[in-house]
């Protein structure tokens, strides 16, 4: 080795790292590419071990380095084997999205551009691979297109889908669309499953840009129509976890039914207070109970939460498994819980006349809504009564609940009331936004299929524990940071200069401006939803604001929530659901026993957390859309009412109001017309006729086609006598409709500014 190429190998900022890791450690990646970088030049693997003074002994270790850069989009190999930096050769890294057409899209990993796939590249990887794409140039659309070069990691090893024989040839069409390609299945790999079954299938060759993936069936799930099918399909779809372990059942079943005496040391005990739950009538998993006090100016409110952080420990079977589940996942009549029933229904739920494990928020509210003190502490309660919305309501509004709610606990209801309208005027104040929804539920008969859909209101009870579980949230937020103990806080971001340009856009036509400059709050819209309430335009108007906010998601870095109106805010009101929250829990312990708690890498817990939670509504929102699909085919040829909820460069989603469902126009029946795409102002116009088509109209539609293998749902416009409209004439604005939300039972003691506050948008299909 020359001098040269010692100090070189010795100058290596990552020397004393590779030391600490390997007996015999090699130059780094960062040096390896900081050479390659100097150089300018490709070089072949001689050259590169020369420059960086690798030993005969140490090629092969080396060459397994340089192999797992290559296999990593670190550095990639020309036509002659020369080596050269990835980044040098106008290489992009990204995940492919795939879409159902054939087509794709690479989201580059350094946050760029997407690059476009067209359906000849997306032969060569499947939605989710993580590959290597060049820029290829614009295409005729102006879109950067992209070549895949490498496909660096295969995110599919199972799909599910339905089993199809066509003249001797066996397939798998997968069920998620974004996954275009089909699988053929060798003559000996369908293990019995029948034409048309739904199954899941190991893929035994990936697809190539020679030839096509191969898989064979490993499970047959059933027939297509079978009951509950569509949760089947949805779970192993999203790949969401529905399992547990042996581990964790054992675990959870040790713990038995009953709260222990010796799990009573260092808890104050509660049990005399008269808290109660208050939930919906189908709920088994009771995470929080509340109860209130008047005191000479104000109230003491105290808000127990069930102490799953004292079964649940760090590392330990059921900790791997919650965390892996990120949440609990509830679809129409069945639930993927977070944790074993055991837990989850029985020794955390807060069942009523048993004790049970909490840690409790006690907060001192102010009659202006302020919290004035509070404390965290572990206590025991006992539940003196199992309410459900319904009920409290009832007795809140003056009329007798059924059944009745016990005379003792009125007091108590009354001044818990007291202490929520205290709570909603501090909101008002405040500023926090509250978007007018509609919430929804889907009623079914004996066989698992819609009967029908129904509106759900939102009463006083409903408020009512959203504002107690906000506070209690909100303390946790302030106790964590006072303490400066790291946690996940629950943040959401304002909008984007983007969007915030496309919403003043709007704006504008109607007369109307957004204050706050370039860095609007929550009270700015707030003042600007309450000056449009009563106006025609309200419907539009609501919804265009609505999607011009972010998404909700976890961060260990607080930057406020922009919807509520919080500067911070994090979840502590539901560990038996949310793994989040049970984080929280155990950061909230850590300060009471004055220790910190180390999560590990709290960032990359935020990403999982959101990311899970993502996963949870996409699985949700499929099976919805297939009851629907199915519920929808009784109906075509029917005519309904509905409202313009989405304007796309291919169509209208229109919302019927008796079902809440909804169904696309094709702009190829809008009628003989060419029509243009306004964005910004979400209508299409006719270039011949000018009618305009506009986010919020009314119209009425009728249902010409229900495709429930591809879940899609088609109507065509038609006049107030049936008959379908020309697309002559000029439509309507817009009318106030109310944004459409679907029912979230995990998510139902807090805001719904909480969990999204935007889905970008209806889902796009062509």
């Amino acid at each position: 080795m020359s001098s040269k190429t010692k100090t070189l190998r010795h100058a290596d900022p990552h020397r004393d790292r590779e030391a600490a890791k390997y007996e015999h450690p090699l130059p780094s990646r960062e040096m390896i590419l900081e050479v390659l970088d100097r150089e300018g030049v490709p070089l072949s693997e001689d050259r590169l071990a020369s420059l960086l003074g690798i030993e005969s002994h140490e090629r092969e270790g080396f060459g397994r380095r340089l192999g797992a850069m290559e296999r990593e989009g670190q550095v990639m190999r020309n036509r002659r084997g020369a080596i050269l930096v990835a980044d040098k050769a106008g290489l992009v890294k990204g995940r492919v999205i795939g879409h159902a057409d054939g087509f794709g899209f690479l989201k580059p990993e350094d946050g760029s551009e997407d690059l476009f796939l067209a359906a000849k590249q997306m032969h060569k990887a499947l939605h989710g691979d993580v590959v290597l794409a060049r820029v290829t140039g614009l295409d005729r659309r102006g879109r950067r297109e992209g070549s895949i070069v490498e496909v660096l990691e295969r995110a599919n090893s199972r799909i599910v889908g339905r089993l199809f024989v066509e003249q001797g040839v066996m397939f798998i069409a997968a069920e998620d669309k974004r996954i275009s390609q089909d699988f053929l299945v060798p003559p000996d790999g369908a293990k019995g499953a029948r034409h048309g079954q739904v199954v899941v299938a190991e893929i035994i060759q990936q697809p190539t840009k020679e030839s096509e993936p191969i898989a064979r069936v490993v499970e047959i799930l059933g027939n297509y129509a079978d009951p509950g099918m569509e949760i089947e399909i949805a779970l192993r779809k999203h790949d969401l976890p529905h399992v547990f372990s042996n581990d964790s059942e054992k675990q959870a079943a040790k713990y038995g039914d009953k709260v222990l005496a010796k799990d009573l040391k260092g808890r104050k005990d509660l049990r005399d207070l008269p808290f109660v739950t208050i939930d919906g009538e189908t709920a088994k998993d009771f995470d929080d109970a509340v109860c209130a006090v008047p005191l000479a100016k104000g109230w003491k409110l105290w808000v127990a939460i069930a102490d799953v952080s004292h079964y649940v420990r760090p590392g330990d079977a059921l900790d791997r498994d919650s965390q892996e589940r990120g949440n609990s996942v509830y679809f129409p009549r069945r639930v993927i819980p977070m944790l074993p029933e055991a837990l989850s229904n029985e020794l955390c739920s807060l069942k009523p006349k048993v004790d049970r494990l909490t840690m409790v928020c006690e907060m001192e509210v102010s009659t202006s809504g302020t919290v004035r003190h509070y404390q965290f502490y572990p206590a025991v309660i006992h539940s003196h009564a199992r309410l459900t919305y319904t009920r409290v309501a009832a007795l809140l509004e003056g009329r007798e609940p059924e059944p009745p709610i016990e005379k003792k606990l009125h007091p108590s209801i009354e001044t818990l009331y007291a202490v929520f309208k205290a709570l909603l005027g501090a909101r008002a104040k405040r500023g926090a936004i509250d978007f007018d929804s509609v919430e929804t539920q889907m009623i079914f008969d004996e066989h698992g299929k819609i009967e029908r859909i129904v509106r759900v209101e939102r009463n006083d009870a409903h408020r009512l524990i959203e504002e107690c579980m906000l506070a209690a949230n909100v303390c946790a937020s302030d106790f964590l940071i006072a303490n400066g103990q790291p946690t996940l806080y629950r943040i959401h971001e304002g909008p984007t200069p983007e969007k915030l340009e496309a919403l003043r856009s709007m704006l504008k036509d109607f007369g109307l401006t957004l204050g706050g400059g370039d860095e609007p709050h929550a009270k700015d819209y707030a003042a600007l939803l309450n000056r449009i309430k009563d106006q025609p335009y309200a419907g539009l108007l609501q919804t265009v604001m609505l999607r011009s906010l972010r998404q909700a998601v976890y961060s260990p870095e607080n930057v406020g929530h922009f919807g509520l109106a919080y500067e911070g805010y994090t979840h502590f009101t539901s560990p038996i659901r949310r793994y989040p929250d049970l984080l929280v829990h155990r950061a909230i312990k850590a300060v009471l026993s004055g220790k910190t708690y180390d999560a590990g890498d709290w960032n990359a817990l935020g990403v999982h957390c959101s990311e899970t939670e993502r996963r949870a509504d996409d699985a949700t929102r499929d099976v919805e859309t297939w009851l629907k699909c199915y519920f929808m085919q009784d109906h075509v040829g029917d005519e309904f009412e509905g409202t313009v909820s989405g304007v796309t460069g291919f169509g209208l989603f229109v919302t019927l109001d008796e079902l809440f469902i909804d169904g696309l126009v094709h702009i190829s029946d809008l009628g003989s017309d060419y029509f243009q795409f306004d964005q910004q102002r979400h209508l299409l116009r006719g270039e011949r006729t000018g009618v305009r088509y506009q986010l919020g109209a009314r119209v009425k539609v009728r249902v010409v086609r229900v495709d429930i293998e591809t879940a899609k749902i088609d109507f065509v416009l038609v006049d107030s006598a049936g008959k379908p409209r020309s697309g002559e004439g000029e439509m309507p604005h817009a009318i106030p409709v109310p944004v459409i939300a679907r029912p979230r039972d995990q998510d139902k003691k807090h805001s719904k500014l909480d969990t999204r506050l935007s889905d970008g948008g209806k889902k796009k299909r062509k």
